[in-house]
This record gives C-alpha cells, structure tokens and sequence, in this order.
C-alpha cells in the first residue's frame, strides 16, 4: 500500500482479502506496475500518473470502450488517496441518495476533509441526477471520477462535463493483450500455480479475438483452462499440467479459419481485396471481405478509416458523398461497435461500390506533392500575400490583389501559383458522375480566363 494510506471506505470497497470470482477479478491491477496500456495517460510524466502520484485527483470522466481499465484506475486512485472514496451505481442510485452522500461529503469538506466519488456507466444518470452533483462539484465539496462507454459529449450535462477533464481510454492493443495473457498463465492468483500449456500462437489469437478488451481476453482465457486437458501425473511423478489444443482453441471462440493474425500478412491481403473489391464496384465480393474482416476480429473503426480513405482516393468528386457516407459509417462504428455496427460498415461498403470512380483526386495531390518536395522555395506571389505591417505594404505585399466577390462573374484573372508553376495543371477531373459537371465548370472557369487574360 501507498505511503499516502488507506481511504476510511477502502476496507470494504477494495480491500478484501484474496480477490475471488472471474478471472478478470481475480486478476485485477493492484497498482499502476501491473497495469496494461493507456501510456499516452499513465507513461511517465503524463497527466494522470503525476496526479494520482501527487494525489491531487481532479473531477474527470473516464471515456472509452468496455475491457480497457476505466474501474481498475478508480480502484486504483481509491489505493492512493488520503481522500474517502465512494463507489456510486448511475443504474441503482436515485435523487435522495446522491443528496445523502453529497451532504455528507459536504460536511467532511468543511472539516478539511475530501471526498472522490467514482460513478461507473455515468451516462445511465438522467439530467436530474446529474444535476445533483453540479453544484458540490462547483465548490469543490466531491471529486467526481465518471467511467461512461458512450460520447460525453451527448451523454453528460454539458455544465458538469465543463468542470470535469475528460480522460479518452483506448482499446488496448493486441501486443498489450498478449503480454497480460502471457502473466495470467504465470500469475498464482490465476490457476493455483497449474502449469498451463498453451503456445504463444494460441495466446495471440485470444487477443486478436478480444478486440481490444481485456475482460474477454481473460474469460476466454480462463474457458480454455477450465476444458483443456489435465494430463495428471508424468512417469516421474511431475504435474504434465494443463494442455489447450486448437480444437479447444476453435470451439471457444467460435473462429477457426477466420481467425487471422491482425499484424500478419493475411490482414493485408483481405483489405486489400476489400478496397481492390470496392474499386472494381462488385458489391458481392466487397461485402464479403468486409465480413471476412469483421467476424475474424478486425476493430470496425480500422475498416471504417479505410473506407474514408477510399472515398476521396477512388470516388472522390465523382460523387461527394462518399466521403460523408463514409465518415458517418466511422462515427456510428464508434458510437455502437460490435457486432451491431457492422450493418453500417456494409452500407458503406456498398455505397463506395456502386458509386461512379475518379482518382482524380489523389493524382492531383501526388504530383503537387512532388512539386512541393521538389520546388519548396518557390515564392508566394506577390499579389497574394497577407500584408499586416506597414512596411509589408511599403514592400508591395498584397499589391495588385483582386477580390473576387467584387466582380460580376466571381472571377478573376489574377495569378496565384508561383510563376515557375503558373502553366501546371494537377486536377483532370473524369466524365464519371458529378464529376462532369465539375469538369464543366473547370472548362468554364479557363475560357473565361483565357478571353481575359
């Protein structure tokens, strides 16, 4: 235990004796060493190490998906704090009895005393019981710690959330699961120091299966345990242990060929088919190696991200609504995630099939971008620089500048590339859906230039 002692409520919320249920519980971090993941947090000299090393924990909400330690810190501050930690149910608790503890939380506070309340799933508290803890946490009666799942953005009132630091936890990394999963097989809190048999191959496709999620990773570890063979006793008289085969290993995850390492070589393969899929508008084929992806573990957001991508490489100003159709799959894969945001990850997939193709776009951007790497000195054109002192004005920033609104037609024929480059052209756009009109316009634009110029 910490220098910094014991909080008056841990004895009953965190202290018992040999943690016992589940092995995720069983397993649970005792302290900041044993924690897996959350680095760009708790990595030295990061915000929340120093604060709960200092033990000046300020109200904060801890956002992110299921399995990634939102409790295990609060349980964690609760081993560190001089302060009375309360542990508050947002599904059980109503008005009266958050006005009980904020009353007494307000009475310790004029003794000098504080006072953290740790609210799991705070998003399940309305607007009304929110609005109790408002006015304590103004002055500085409770630290509040919230642990939501959901965007506190839309879950929190936004008068609450503006007096509390919100802290985004990611899902852990499958290295980070492999590594825990590797000390649950060592740890003798796990299996009563039983020799476990079970290779790293295995270990890994637990936690590519987990997705993220340390809880799953630990229970399926454990039902691998508790059905593999117990091979009694050697010609020696030594434990053989534990043995899990990949039988075992299929039938608890219910994954077997689908099963790729999300690292490996196979994980580039089938995205790329999708995109390759997706580009060539078969519908079929792109939903497929969606689902390929998806039921073998693949984090929907991964997918989603290269859905965006592809919505301006390959569409584009073909059809501009890719890009929102895509970005609005991403935001629903992060609102609902598995298994239910899948339906909007194959709306999307087809979306980008049946729409009309242009990498226009992405060819216009790479030969600007090799312009830019190769020609980085060019200078702004006169015209078009910002002159915001008077001797920039003195210097001619600024001069011959013409504003296109004045005009008539919006247009102008002032020059803006430099003018090693005011010849070159880097966007073709195609006669593929919207984009012909847009190449209508582009024609438009340069013969009323040419007539002026």
């Amino acid at each position: 235990m910490s220098s910094l002692g014991k909080s008056k409520h841990q004895t009953t919320l965190y202290d018992s004796p040999e943690p016992i249920g589940p092995l995720a519980s069983r397993l649970r971090p005792r302290d900041l060493s044993e924690f897996v993941g959350q680095k760009h947090l708790l990595g030295d000299g990061k915000v929340l190490k120093q604060m709960i090393d200092k033990d000046m924990v300020s109200s904060m909400i801890f956002w992110g998906p299921p399995g990634v330690g939102k409790t295990t810190l609060a349980r964690i501050i609760a081993g560190r704090t001089k302060a009375e930690f309360i542990n508050f149910s947002a599904v059980t608790s109503g008005i009266k009895e958050i006005k009980e503890v904020m009353n007494r939380a307000d009475s310790m506070s004029i003794m000098g005393d504080k006072t953290i309340l740790f609210i799991d799933e705070i998003h399940r508290f309305n607007k009304a019981q929110q609005d109790a803890f408002l006015p304590f946490v103004e002055k500085g009666s409770i630290v509040l710690i919230g642990a939501t799942t959901e965007n506190p953005s839309f879950e929190v009132n936004s008068a609450l959330l503006s007096r509390c630091k919100v802290l985004v936890l990611n899902a852990l990394a499958q290295q980070d699961l492999f590594e825990l999963l590797k000390q649950a097989i060592k740890d003798p809190r796990a299996f009563d120091n039983k020799k476990i048999n079970i290779t790293d191959e295995m270990l890994n496709v637990v936690a590519g299966f987990a997705n993220g999620d340390a809880r799953i990773a630990l229970s399926t570890l454990e039902m691998l345990v508790l059905n593999g063979d117990d091979g009694g006793t050697s010609a020696r008289g030594g434990k053989k242990g534990i043995t899990i085969s990949n039988e075992l290993l299929e039938q608890c995850i219910s994954k077997k060929s689908l099963l790729y390492d999300k690292g490996g070589e196979e994980h580039y393969n089938i995205i790329s088919a999708l995109h390759k899929s997706m580009r060539n508008s078969d519908v079929d084929a792109s939903i497929y190696w969606l689902s390929r992806m998806l039921e073998a573990g693949e984090t929907p957001l991964y997918v989603a991200r290269r859905v965006v991508r592809f919505a301006s490489e390959d569409i584009g100003m073909a059809d501009s609504r890719a890009l929102q159709i895509a970005v609005a799959a991403y935001q629903a894969c992060h609102f609902i995630g598995m298994p239910e945001c899948a339906v909007h990850l194959a709306h999307a997939v087809t979306y980008m099939a049946l729409a009309p193709k242009s990498n226009a776009l992405y060819i216009a951007y790479e030969e600007a971008a090799e312009d830019a790497r190769t020609m980085l000195a060019e200078p702004v054109p006169m015209q078009i620089r910002n002159a915001p002192t008077r001797l920039m004005n003195e210097l001619g920033y600024g001069k011959g500048y013409e504003y296109a609104h004045d005009t008539k037609d919006k247009l102008t024929t002032m020059q803006c590339m430099p003018d090693t480059l005011k010849d070159r052209k880097y966007y073709k756009p195609t006669n593929q859906g919207q984009e012909a009109k847009v190449r209508e316009r582009m024609d438009q634009i340069e013969t009323w230039k040419k007539e002026r110029g």
